[in-house]
């Protein structure tokens, strides 16, 4: 992110924007009637039991907001988003300008309504209206327990087994259960924090700088303004060490159920990163690549999100081709593209979700619309507007230009595509956005198969012999001559993993080739690394190989990544009676470790509600 104070975000001389309009069905709150200029959380974390009752594990304290109206009526009542798991006891209202002590603080009532089942409204009432520009601080004095946005970790679930672990994960929607907020991408905001912890505990917060004060206490401050789901909270026995240049990485207890999550300055990863041989360092240049595509430039609603994912995943791949080279970069691209052609052939090509701009209802929590279509088709729509564009320096100016045109701004696809077209208007006047098949209405609203796909063949000395050699185990009596002329002690992690993409296409194999491949391959049937363990155990269960089912439990019992945790839950379910009780018995031996959307999401693989 850049430097500087709040004050050079202005965007008066800026275009308007399309997102200045736009709907986000996901908010209750009231965020087009306030700017919300600062947040301000003092809090104290307790490590006690779960559950309610004095004593529990919690988060109390007060939630500051620093707010101005918008609307030229004023205004008589804010909403906030918030959970039934927050317990708000207090609300005090400082009318003037911040900091102003004079001011006198008055209670205000407040309650709450129903709006989903991942979260409800605040209601906070003005005793005398607010006028238009009015500034003012809110006040909340709240705790939180056990709920999804506060993710309360025992000591057996971490890794060193000791101490207890707590962490906030908010994207999409789940910092509404960690704090009161405009729990929104449309509108960011700066933070601070003061965290009081227990003796031997450490707290780290996705901020750009920090302080100790006192022996348990922490203070936090981001001076860039970003959206709420960015901000993040981890308290536990941490330890540091420095690798290189300034990037914080966390390494999240094995339970965390994503890669990484780009929370600003302080990336959350998963343990399952590290894999000894530096081979899943594309996650860690995703996460970096966000600190411009979802931080600095953000979706403006969760039905956008292609514009954080698409742009990522781009930037990503040209960082790996310089870094690794061409062929790897369409080897690992390839590997992408398999993903997307698996969610595709599960879900349907029409499936609305398949659509890069996602129409999500009313009700509908946005990460139940979570898949690869945002990544690896948004990806293909990036690369086909650097295709139409036709010089890669050219196109990486572009990029340069629209994160710096849309900087701590939230917007829509119509924002980025206006600004694509004035800044090539050789293009605007070809016409490009309405070329018959390529539209940019279709790549938008049209669900299914991207209509251009980038050009992987630079990776073909890499995927053809992963394709030759996945061919010769096809076969019911397999070459073991041709087999071992291969030397895969030489192939890079993605080759390997694309090996088994074809291998898992073509699956099931004859009998007795699956417990042959594993005898010839122990570097992939007793891998570490999870992407290999994620293949290896799709394969088993297309397979039916019973002998080595528990190496697929063990996997799940090792870690909660949402991205291996599913497949395997999908694949166990659609396979034999075997399978399916080692699904059950694999789920009540590890939901209490699982995050508690991939419990939801694990339920409804088990138990289908339409069945």
């Amino acid at each position: 992110m850049e430097s500087g104070g709040p004050g050079n975000y202005s965007a008066a001389a800026r275009r308007p924007l399309h997102s200045a309009q736009a709907v986000d069905v996901a908010s209750a709150s009231s965020f087009r009637a306030f700017e919300i200029l600062h947040l301000h959380l003092d809090l104290r974390a307790e490590f006690g039991p779960p559950g309610p009752g004095p004593g529990s594990r919690g988060l109390s304290g007060t939630a500051t907001l620093e707010l101005r109206c918008l609307l030229p009526e004023g205004a008589s009542e804010l909403r906030l988003d918030s959970h039934s798991c927050l317990e708000v006891t207090a609300a005090t209202l400082r009318r003037g300008q911040p900091g102003d002590q004079q001011a006198p603080a008055e209670p205000v009532p407040f309650h709450t309504q129903p709006f989903s089942h991942y979260g409800q409204a605040l209601c906070v009432a003005f005793r005398q209206p607010c006028g238009a520009a009015d500034r003012f601080e809110l006040e909340l004095t709240y705790r939180v327990g056990e709920g999804p946005g506060v993710c309360w970790l025992a000591p057996e679930q971490t890794a060193g087994k000791k101490k207890p672990f707590v962490y906030t994960q908010g994207q999409a929607v789940l910092n509404r259960a960690f704090f009161p907020c405009f729990d929104t991408p449309a509108v960011k905001c700066t933070y601070s924090a003061l965290i009081e912890v227990p003796d031997g505990f450490t707290a780290v917060m996705s901020a750009d700088t920090w302080e100790k004060r006192g022996p348990n206490k922490f203070f936090f401050q981001m001076s860039h303004p970003i959206p709420s789901y960015l901000i993040a909270l981890a308290i536990g026995d941490l330890a540091s060490a420095e690798v290189g240049p300034r990037y914080d990485l966390l390494f999240m207890p094995p339970s965390f159920p994503f890669g990484g999550m780009e929370n600003p300055c302080l990336t959350f990863v998963t343990p399952c990163l590290l894999a000894g041989d530096r081979s899943l360092a594309d996650v860690i240049i995703h996460e970096i690549s966000h600190s411009w595509f979802g931080n600095l430039v953000t979706n403006a609603n969760w039905g956008e999100f292609w514009l954080n994912e698409g742009f990522t995943m781009y930037a990503q791949r040209r960082i790996s081709t310089i870094l690794f080279g061409a062929a790897y970069t369409c080897l690992e691209a390839a590997t992408g593209r398999a993903l997307l052609r698996q969610h595709m052939n599960v879900t349907g090509e029409e499936n609305p979700l398949n659509k890069l701009r996602v129409k999500i209802e009313p009700g509908v929590d946005p990460d139940d619309t979570y898949n690869e279509t945002p990544y690896e088709k948004g990806y293909c729509f990036v690369s086909y507007l650097a295709h139409l564009v036709g010089d890669q320096d050219q196109f990486d100016k572009f990029l340069k230009a629209y994160v710096d045109e849309f900087k701590f701004q939230s917007i829509l696809a119509e924002d980025f595509l206006e600004f694509y077209l004035e800044y090539f208007p050789e293009l605007k006047k070809k016409g490009v956005d309405s070329i018959p098949g390529f539209e940019f209405d279709r790549w938008l609203n049209t669900p299914g198969w991207p209509p251009y796909l980038p050009d992987l063949s630079p990776g073909d000395s890499l995927m053809k012999p992963a394709e030759e050699l996945a061919e010769l185990w096809v076969t019911s009596e397999p070459d073991m001559q041709a087999i071992e002329a291969v030397a895969i002690s030489t192939w890079k992690t993605y080759q390997l993993v694309y090996f088994l993409d074809k291998i898992l296409q073509k699956s099931p194999l004859p009998p007795g080739n699956v417990k042959k491949l594993g005898e010839t391959y122990p570097k992939i049937s007793n891998a570490q690394n999870a992407e290999l363990r994620l293949r290896w155990g799709q394969i088993i269960l297309k397979n039916d190989y019973q002998e080595e089912f528990q190496k697929v439990k063990d996997f799940l019992q090792s870690q909660g990544k949402q991205k291996y945790t599913l497949p395997l839950y999908h694949a166990m379910m659609g396979g034999s009676e075997m399978a399916r009780t080692l699904a059950k018995d694999t789920f009540a031996a590890t939901a209490s470790q699982l995050h508690s959307n991939v419990v939801n999401y694990v339920q409804q693989i088990l138990a289908p509600k339409d069945s």
